[in-house]
C-alpha cells in the first residue's frame, strides 16, 4: 500500500465515525439534541468528501477510471462498516451506561 492509500483509509475511518462522536452539527453548530437525521446527513456528507479526496488522489496518479453503481454501493457499505464502532458506542453502549 502506498502512503496516499493509507492516508485515505485513515481519513475514511475518522470521518465515518465523527458524526456519532460529536453533539454538534458539522462540528461547529451546537444543537440541543442531535437526531439520527442530523448524523445521517453528516455521514453522507463525509462519504462525499472522502470520495472527492479519492477522486483527486486517483487523478494525480493517472487517468480516472469510470465507475458503475456497484462501486458506489460497495464503498458506501465499507463506509458504514468503518462507522460501526462509533455507532455502537453512541446508541448501544453509551446510552446504557449514562448516570
Amino acid at each position: 500500500m502506498t502512503a496516499p492509500m493509507i492516508i485515505l483509509l485513515l481519513l475514511a475511518v475518522i470521518l465515518a465515525n465523527l458524526p456519532f462522536l460529536s453533539s454538534r452539527l458539522l462540528l461547529a453548530l451546537p444543537l440541543r439534541r442531535k437526531h439520527f437525521g442530523h448524523q445521517l446527513f453528516e455521514w453522507l456528507l463525509a462519504y462525499a468528501l472522502v470520495g472527492a479526496v479519492a477522486y483527486v488522489l486517483e487523478s494525480r496518479a493517472g487517468p480516472v477510471h469510470p465507475q458503475g453503481v456497484t462501486f458506489y454501493v460497495v464503498t458506501l457499505i465499507m463506509f458504514a462498516v468503518f462507522a460501526f464502532p462509533a455507532f455502537v458506542w453512541r446508541y448501544f453502549w453509551h446510552g446504557k451506561h449514562r448516570e
